[in-house]
Parts: C-alpha cells; sequence; structure tokens
C-alpha cells in the first residue's frame, strides 16, 4: 500500500515544521549543567571575625537600645532587650564561643535569632548581609581544643583572602538555653 491510498500526501508529510526549522538554526547549547547545592547565610562582623549563620535562623536586624543586665547569668548573657513586644535575651556570641567579648558601640546592631521556639538576640558590629555559598566550598570547622568548635558548621573563603566561618545557631541557642538553666 502506497501513502496515497490512505489519503496522505507523502511530500507534505516530510517538509519540516517552521518550529522544526527554527530548532534545527539554533544555535547547539552545552546540556544544562547540574546546579551546584546552595545554601544561604547571613553574615556579619563581631570583633576580628567574620561570622555568618543560617539565613532561616534570622528574623530581622534590629538597632541595639537599652540592654537591661540580669544577675547571676553567664558571661555571654549581657541582658535582655525588649523587642516588638517580646523580650529577648542579648547574646554575645563572641565570649559564648570563647573569643574575647564584644564591643558595645553606637553602631552596634542586634539580630533576632531564632530556632523553633528559642529566640535571641545576637550582638553585632557590621552587619555584611546575606551571602550564597555552593556547598562544595565549605571547608570542615578546624580540628583541636579550641573552645566553640563544636558550635561550627564550617569555613568558607571569600574574595580578598578573607574567611567567613559559619556558625551553628541553633546548636547555638540551644547550649546557651541549657547553660542558663543550669545555674
Amino acid at each position: 500500500m502506497t501513502a496515497l491510498a490512505f489519503g496522505f500526501d507523502t511530500v507534505a508529510s516530510l517538509t519540516p515544521t517552521p518550529l522544526q526549522r527554527a530548532l534545527a538554526a539554533a544555535p547547539d547549547k552545552p546540556p544544562p549543567g547540574q546546579a551546584k547545592p546552595e545554601r544561604e547565610f547571613f553574615a556579619f562582623r563581631v570583633g576580628d571575625l567574620s561570622l555568618g549563620v543560617p539565613s532561616e535562623n534570622v528574623r530581622e536586624v534590629a538597632r541595639l537600645g537599652p540592654v537591661t543586665p540580669l544577675p547571676r547569668t553567664p558571661s555571654f548573657l549581657l541582658g535582655v532587650f525588649a523587642h516588638r513586644g517580646e523580650v529577648l535575651p542579648v547574646v554575645d556570641l563572641l565570649r559564648f564561643l570563647g573569643k574575647g567579648e564584644s564591643r558595645v558601640s553606637d553602631r552596634s546592631r542586634l539580630f533576632v535569632a531564632v530556632s523553633g521556639n528559642y529566640g535571641a538576640a545576637v550582638l553585632t558590629d557590621t552587619v555584611i548581609g546575606l551571602r550564597r555559598f555552593p556547598l562544595s566550598e565549605v571547608l570542615a570547622p578546624p580540628v583541636g581544643a579550641e573552645s566553640g568548635v563544636e558550635h561550627l558548621l564550617g569555613v568558607v573563603h571569600v574574595a580578598a583572602g578573607g574567611t567567613i566561618t559559619l556558625v551553628d545557631l541553633p546548636k547555638v541557642l540551644v547550649s546557651a538555653r541549657q547553660k542558663l538553666v543550669k545555674r
């Protein structure tokens, strides 16, 4: 049987459609590569350190207002801060990690950190902003007897030879709460 017996015009069925012609004329693209898995971090400076915490654990940045000191609390807890109807503990991350202590100035900021039901205000000198890092570029935290290493996710090298140390903020908040309850 021939194509004409079924009513088909064999010449018309072999002619490429406009879409097929356009696709044939389009330049070849390399196959799409797999996107590198990334994670977004909130980066900031405290003292001489550049730190980053997972962005999903940061609700907002606020100006430092009056901090009410509390008696008999660990040195990393500077006091409490009233913000939008909440009373939040103010954490000095440098003291918590055993890297010195933060200096409070007019330029100091707080970021409201959350993890589950826990919330705190964390003192920072400068906000760098949100940064995305491919997970393949995150190096393991330094190994050693250095205090605070168990609260780190890793280290990322950034432009100009700097590094940002990534902090496991949920773990810090849980540990800080445990240290406060023990007292």
